[in-house]
C-alpha cells in the first residue's frame, strides 16, 4: 500500500512545492522507489515545474487535470463524468533525464473558481467534495510506493481532498515569525477534520526550509523550533534546506541532466536528500 503523505502551510512562499518535487524525484532516482505527485494548488507551481507550461495548457485543454474532477462534482456532462484518471495520468514526468517512475496528476487555474461552486449556498456540501479525490486515488495507488500530494496555502476543500486520503502530512516553513505564526492553528484544524471523517491523519514533521545560517534570526527561531517541537510532540526535521539561488532555479523547466544540476552542488542537494532518507524512515517505521 502506498504511503500518502500532504504538503501544507498556510503561508505561501515557503518553499512546499520544491520540497514536494524534490523528495519525489530523490526518491525515485536515488531509492528506486514509485511516487505519484497529486497537484491541488490551483496556482499549478508543481505541475508547470514538472512538466512546463506546453504540455500543461495541453493537459488543460483536453480536460485532462483534477480541475475536470471536480468540476464534474458540479457540472455533471455525462453519468461517469469526463475526467478518466488513466488519461489524466501523466507518466515519469520530470525534467532531469536519470529521474524515472514519478507520475503526475495535474493542477489547473480553473480549480479557482471550481473550488467556490463546491459548497451549495446553504453551506451544504454537494456530491460529498471531500471524498471525490479518494474515489480515484485508490484505483491507482497500489501502483506506487508514495503518494505525495501538493495542498494549497489555505484549508479549503481542495486542501481538505488532499488531507483526506493522507496517511500523515508535512509542513514545510521558513524559520521567521510570520511563516510559523499559523502552524498551530494549522495541527488544531487538520486534527479536528480527522475527527470529523473518522481518520487518523497525524503530523510527520516540521521541515525548516530556505534557511540561512548567517542570518541569526534563522538560527534562533530554527534551533527554538527543534526545542518546542520535542514538547509539543511535533518532529522537526534535522536537514535543514538552504535559502539558495540554485533550488530557486530549480523551478525552471529545463532540460536538467543531474538532480545535483537542478537543486545545487554547494549542499543544496545533500541537505534535500538527507531530508527525503530522513522523511522515509520515519513515514516508514510509524
Amino acid at each position: 500500500m502506498a504511503h500518502i503523505v500532504s504538503t501544507i502551510n498556510l503561508k505561501g512562499g515557503v518553499g512546499k512545492t520544491t520540497i514536494t518535487a524534490a523528495l519525489a524525484e530523490i526518491m525515485a532516482a536515488e531509492h528506486g522507489k514509485r511516487v505519484l505527485l497529486v497537484d491541488l494548488d490551483p496556482q499549478t507551481n508543481l505541475t508547470v515545474y514538472m512538466i512546463g507550461e506546453a504540455h500543461w495548457k495541453d493537459l488543460n485543454d483536453s480536460d485532462r487535470t483534477l480541475a475536470t474532477l471536480f468540476r464534474d462534482a458540479v457540472e455533471p456532462r455525462s453519468a461517469d463524468g469526463l475526467f478518466d484518471i488513466d488519461a489524466a495520468l501523466q507518466r515519469d514526468v520530470s525534467p532531469v533525464r536519470t529521474v524515472t517512475q514519478v507520475d503526475l496528476l495535474a493542477s489547473s487555474l480553473d480549480l479557482i473558481d471550481i473550488q467556490d461552486r463546491l459548497l451549495a449556498p446553504s453551506g451544504e456540501f454537494l456530491h460529498d467534495p471531500v471524498e471525490l479525490l479518494a474515489r480515484q486515488i485508490e484505483k491507482i495507488s497500489g501502483n506506487y510506493d508514495y503518494v505525495l500530494v501538493d495542498c494549497p496555502p489555505n484549508l479549503s476543500i481542495l486542501t481538505l481532498n488532499g488531507l483526506r486520503i493522507s496517511h500523515g502530512y508535512i509542513i514545510p516553513t521558513v524559520p521567521d515569525f510570520m511563516s510559523t505564526y499559523g502552524i498551530a492553528q494549522v495541527r488544531s484544524r487538520i486534527a479536528k477534520f480527522a475527527t470529523d471523517v473518522g481518520v487518523d491523519i497525524p503530523a510527520i514533521g516540521l521541515v525548516i526550509s530556505k534557511y540561512r545560517s548567517e542570518v541569526t534570526l534563522h538560527q534562533q527561531m530554527a534551533d527554538y523550533l527543534q526545542r518546542t517541537g520535542q514538547d509539543d510532540g511535533l518532529h522537526v526535521f534535522e536537514s535543514r534546506i538552504p535559502e539558495s539561488g540554485d533550488i530557486a532555479a530549480a523551478a525552471e523547466f529545463n532540460d536538467w541532466g543531474t538532480l545535483r544540476q537542478r537543486y545545487g552542488y554547494k549542499g543544496q542537494y545533500d541537505a534535500l536528500a538527507a531530508l527525503t532518507v530522513e522523511f522515509m524512515h520515519l513515514v516508514e517505521s510509524s
